[in-house]
């Protein structure tokens, strides 16, 4: 359980009435990705179509991490959420086809080529990561957009560092970066190019940061 004050804000684990905020703010973040865009086919003109099958893969990935106690954390101000991220841990049970429940699901609301694309992705990300042992990966990461450009996400990040005081095997953290021009605030938390991966004709950095 992570619970403690980081620069007065304080962070800890989510509870299930955070889940609904943090998936709004996840789907604020993440409503730009290259990668998404190009799975889920989007277009000005069926934005509306494109946006529910994001929400969807939001929804359904918080709820498989949170059926598997994968860590769900967020960084509060006043008790208000102002950043979160979510992850896994290679040793977990969370696998890359997740659950029957999850593939049919995505499936009827976002598409079966989508789907088994989707999990392709993640499936080629962990065959890089393999040699890292067990690693921790940063599925998603997001700040408030009101909130942006004022320190959370870095705090928060900053934050992890006590997921490796419970799981001291852990040999890292790993992300997979689509937006060129967050590669620098990784880089400067201390994460090291991997490898460049392209899905979809949509290339990104594969980032890790070891345990010092």
């Amino acid at each position: 359980m992570i619970d403690k004050k980081v620069e007065q804000l304080h962070v800890k684990n989510l509870t299930a009435e955070d889940i609904s905020i943090a998936a709004s703010l996840i789907y604020q973040a993440y409503h730009d990705d290259p990668i998404l865009q190009t799975l889920f086919n989007y277009q000005p003109d069926t934005a509306k179509n494109y946006e529910k099958k994001l929400r969807s893969l939001i929804r359904e990935e918080l709820n498989s991490f949170w059926q598997e106690k994968q860590p769900l954390i967020g960084l509060y101000n006043n008790e208000r959420l102002k950043a979160v991220t979510c992850l896994f841990s290679a040793n977990s049970e969370l696998q890359a086809e997740r659950f029957w429940h999850w593939r049919l699901k995505l499936m009827l609301s976002a598409g079966y080529i989508q789907t088994n694309q989707l999990i392709k992705k993640e499936k080629t990300i962990r065959d890089e990561l393999n040699r890292f042992g067990n690693y921790y990966y940063l599925a998603f990461i997001a700040v408030d957009p009101h909130f942006q450009g004022q320190g959370y996400g870095r705090a928060l990040l900053q934050a992890l560092d006590d997921l490796l005081n419970t799981n001291p095997t852990s040999s890292g953290f790993a992300v997979f970066v689509t937006r060129h021009e967050h590669n620098a605030f990784f880089a400067s938390e201390g994460f090291e190019y991997i490898k460049k991966l392209e899905f979809n004709h949509v290339s990104g950095q594969l980032l890790f940061k070891s345990v010092k």
